[in-house]
């Protein structure tokens, strides 16, 4: 993990749920869903204050071997989050629902676009980040010119999980929750 996402909060953790949606780890109150856009959700919490925008996965499948299997994931996620006090503008992360395999990246793709998340680290091994803000930046704007989002990842047991995540809403939703946390 970069010194990046260790500065602006390694510590990532599910810490509860709120109309459906996991609470990134800036959030010190519960946070609050302020608006709707199609398949995206904008929520503000805490103190600091920290907005993000989040959409569960249209569809999920998990092979082993090359073969559908049944698994049980918690929640499945996709975020962009603002942390004004951190500095933070854009910043994309992913909740698989397991533990990720350590040292196997997380693949990102929107359209013929590809990008890579790092699974965290022992206290975050669910959650996953591109490297730097720059990447967070080259995927938003991807989010917003795409119609969906694929992630693909492995679960510590070996499992490859497809996730697809629509992106009707994210542009509205971004700037939203962009808007509420300047």
């Amino acid at each position: 993990m970069s010194n990046y996402r260790t500065t602006i909060g390694l510590s990532l953790v599910l810490l509860g749920l709120t109309g459906g949606a996991a609470l990134p780890a800036g959030a010190q109150a519960a946070a609050e869903r302020v608006a709707s856009h199609t398949d995206w959700s904008v929520f503000v919490a805490g103190s600091p204050k920290e907005c993000y925008v989040v959409s569960p996965p249209k569809s999920s499948k998990a092979l082993r071997d090359g073969k559908p299997v049944e698994v049980d994931r918690g929640d499945i996620r996709l975020f962009v989050t603002y942390r004004p006090a951190e500095n933070v503008s854009g910043e994309v992360s992913f909740s698989g629902g397991y533990p990720f395999r350590d040292g196997t990246p997380v693949k990102l793709q929107v359209g013929s676009q590809n990008f890579t998340l790092n699974p965290g680290s022992k206290d975050a091994d669910s959650w996953a980040w591109p490297a730097s803000p720059d990447v967070d930046k080259q995927i938003v704007a991807a989010f917003r010119a795409g119609s969906s989002a694929t992630v693909t990842g492995v679960s510590s047991r070996g499992t490859t999980t497809i996730d697809t995540i629509s992106l009707s809403g994210f542009t509205a939703a971004v700037e939203d929750a962009a808007k509420r946390c300047q």
